[in-house]
């Protein structure tokens, strides 16, 4: 294999490894903008999983795409249930909601497709080339022969970023995750706005777990998430809450993941497969660690806005 069909595959895998982290990090920077830090990203994304594997298995991917959305909102609407208008912690709240969709994604898998699993014969969505764009050499085959929904990303980054700094909405969901006393006081009606922001994140989480299962591995199994939804927190930190540095950071810990798919390819036999398994996670704790100090979450993040009833 030629050195450039090694660089294109490198990135190719990069770009589309990257698509379901950078969807959950984009809802989960919408989401902790407001003051909510979602830890239950991790059940969305695996409710939105099981959804799309549930909708494709009826010959749909569209319909799967619908399932993944209403799961990831119905994770979402229930952490702010709890944690925003009853006022719980927001991190219990997230990990309840991760653990319950751990046990109730494995329950209806099972019931759903039985103890073989979804198989591999699900309705996926397949790579689709831009016309003049897939021809540029290398960049085209990278980034312009990938899925529907790595489209969708691309075009999201520039949507938050207008969402979040070019409209009333955005303007108000700041105001409440930095000063919601504030933001109270000016009029703001800073529950329902975290959580708009929750629900956005949580339908966003879906989509990523859609990916993850409809343009990645054609299947479903249980906790097939691994992690990603944690490391989709670390994302957003490291891209200091900004869609753009988001986006750098979601193609880091791509990266991170595809390496193993290069080495493989370099036939570089000596390295570790386990430590190239390891490698993202590595990576979230390095990127948390040197990120202690110089990134600013939002002030209100994980803080009950003191809302009057």
């Amino acid at each position: 294999m030629s050195d450039d069909a090694i660089l294109i595959g490198f990135g190719a895998a990069t770009v589309r490894v990257a698509t379901p982290l950078l969807l959950a990090a984009l809802g989960e920077t919408v989401s902790e903008r407001g003051g909510v830090l979602n830890l239950g990203i991790e059940g969305a994304m695996l409710g939105g999983a099981l959804g799309a594997a549930v909708g494709a298995a009826q010959g749909s991917a569209v319909v799967g795409l619908a399932l993944a959305v209403a799961a990831g909102l119905v994770a979402a609407l229930l952490l702010a249930a709890v944690s925003v208008w009853g006022r719980a912690d927001q991190i219990i709240a997230g990990t309840a909601v991760t653990l319950a969709a751990v046990g109730v994604t494995g329950l209806v898998a099972q019931r759903t497709f039985g103890s073989a699993g979804a198989g591999l014969e699900l309705a996926t969505l397949q790579p689709v080339e831009v016309p003049l764009l897939g021809a540029i050499p290398v960049v085209g085959p990278v980034l312009f022969r990938q899925s529907l929904l790595t489209y969708l990303g691309y075009l999201l980054i520039p949507l938050t970023w207008w969402l979040l700094y070019r409209t009333r909405f955005g303007l108000e969901l700041r105001a409440s995750g930095e000063a919601p006393t504030s933001a109270r006081a000016a009029g703001v009606a800073v529950r329902w706005r975290r959580t708009a922001g929750a629900l956005l994140g949580g339908a966003l989480a879906g989509l990523g777990g859609a990916s993850l299962v409809l343009a990645q591995v054609g299947t479903f199994t249980e906790k097939m998430t691994a992690g990603r939804g944690f490391i989709a927190i670390a994302i957003v930190v490291l891209g200091r809450w900004h869609p753009g540095g988001v986006a750098l950071a979601a193609l880091l810990f791509g990266a991170a993941t595809a390496l193993q798919y290069l080495v493989q390819a370099s036939g570089l036999g000596g390295v570790p497969w386990q430590l190239l398994l390891a490698l993202p996670y590595l990576l979230a704790l390095v990127a948390l660690a040197s990120a202690v100090g110089r990134a600013r979450a939002p002030a209100g993040l994980a803080r009950d806005d003191q809302e009057e009833s």
